[in-house]
């Protein structure tokens, strides 16, 4: 066959139709193309993307924050963490020196009265939430290199706990269903307005790229049936909305969801991203079981890039590219994202190798 765009690549993968090879994107942490610059590997005015040839480009440009004109309010700050009141009214305390998981410490909305008071009246979804210049510039500059474009943004539960931190948000679900159900419609509706502004001001893009981190190490945040009564039928109405706009929809999901997937499948994904194997996910296990329902992104242990461990990429490469690759519904990516850690020929072996297995 002959070699593909990333654009005409991504769109037959996930549709799982023949393509020339694998597809391939990454993540990665902010310094680590400021290091690889410093080393001379990466050109001054060259990314990431167009160093390695992605075939997938994303661009976030929506602020959900409840109170938009909110200014951050520092509450301490050390060294190593600033803790501070976002315009949520959450408390959360942040690492300066990498990006993490922030600590939740207090929230100003806790149940579902809060919710009613202090949320319900002020979340709205206004042109002012919009950033569609950031978008647009990120669009065209996709369509020059011929990469296949997705919007992204957070889903309702991604959406969900930062307002009300995952400890409130799962006591909801339990002691509350009806508050989170509400809300996770509630935020559906706004982004799916967000989206109908934004398409129609600055043009669709070719897919949706949801963020929505659902599982810890070897557990999901919510039971199979919690997840189908309380989150599915927003998802599923997130989703119909986009298949209705001819748009596929990747869904990312840090930790161990695998007992969600026959739901979220339901709920109509096309492709699911991180496949995050220190939390129990198993690449091929998830292939064999519903590679034939959706597209698969991710579950290459980025514990082998961090450890500049090239045996192990290799060998985790030759045993997973073969299967993950039948029926031409894979994507090459880690299970998380690349660290400072990682040197470049650490990566670059790990790209070559695995593009090279997953020629067809």
């Amino acid at each position: 066959m002959a070699e593909m765009t990333g654009h005409e690549r991504l769109d037959n993968i996930l549709a799982r139709k023949p393509v020339d090879r694998i597809g391939l994107f990454e993540h990665f942490w902010g310094d680590t193309l400021t290091k690889w610059r410093s080393q001379g590997h990466i050109a001054e005015d060259e990314d990431l993307a167009r160093h390695f040839g992605f075939d997938l480009a994303t661009c976030g440009c929506f602020n959900m924050v409840v109170q938009l004109d909110y200014e951050p309010v520092v509450l301490e700050e050390t060294e190593e963490t600033v803790l501070m009141r976002d315009g949520n009214g959450a408390v959360l305390r942040r690492h300066k020196l990498h990006d993490a998981t922030p600590e939740h410490v207090d929230f100003a909305v806790r149940d579902y009265a809060g919710w009613r008071e202090q949320v319900e009246p002020v979340l709205k979804p206004s042109r002012d939430r919009i950033d569609p210049e950031v978008y647009r510039n990120a669009r065209a500059a996709a369509a020059e290199q011929q990469q296949f474009f997705c919007w992204c943004g957070a889903n309702c539960f991604e959406l969900i706990h930062p307002l009300c931190g995952h400890e409130n948000m799962l006591m909801g679900m339990a002691l509350e269903p009806e508050w989170i159900a509400e809300m996770a419609m509630f935020y559906v509706d706004i982004t799916i307005a967000l989206q109908e502004m934004l398409f129609a001001e600055a043009g669709k893009p070719d897919g949706i790229w949801y963020y929505e981190d659902m599982g810890f190490k070897h557990r999901p945040f919510m039971s199979p049936q919690m997840y189908r009564d309380l989150i599915q039928p927003a998802h599923a109405k997130s989703i119909e909305f986009a298949h209705a706009q001819g748009l596929p929809v990747i869904t990312h999901s840090c930790g161990f969801i695998e007992p969600l997937l026959p739901g979220l499948i339901e709920a109509g994904i096309d492709c699911l991203q991180v496949i995050e194997v220190k939390a129990g996910m198993d690449l091929l296990r998830i292939k064999r079981n519903f590679g034939d329902q959706i597209a698969l992104c991710g579950g290459m242990d980025a514990r082998n890039l961090v450890a500049n461990d090239k045996d192990a990429i290799a060998a985790e490469l030759n045993e997973k590219i073969g299967l993950a690759k039948e029926g031409y519904g894979y994507i090459l990516h880690s299970d998380h994202s690349i660290p400072t850690d990682t040197e470049y020929d650490t990566y670059r072996f790990f790209v070559d190798e695995g593009l090279a297995l997953g020629a067809y």
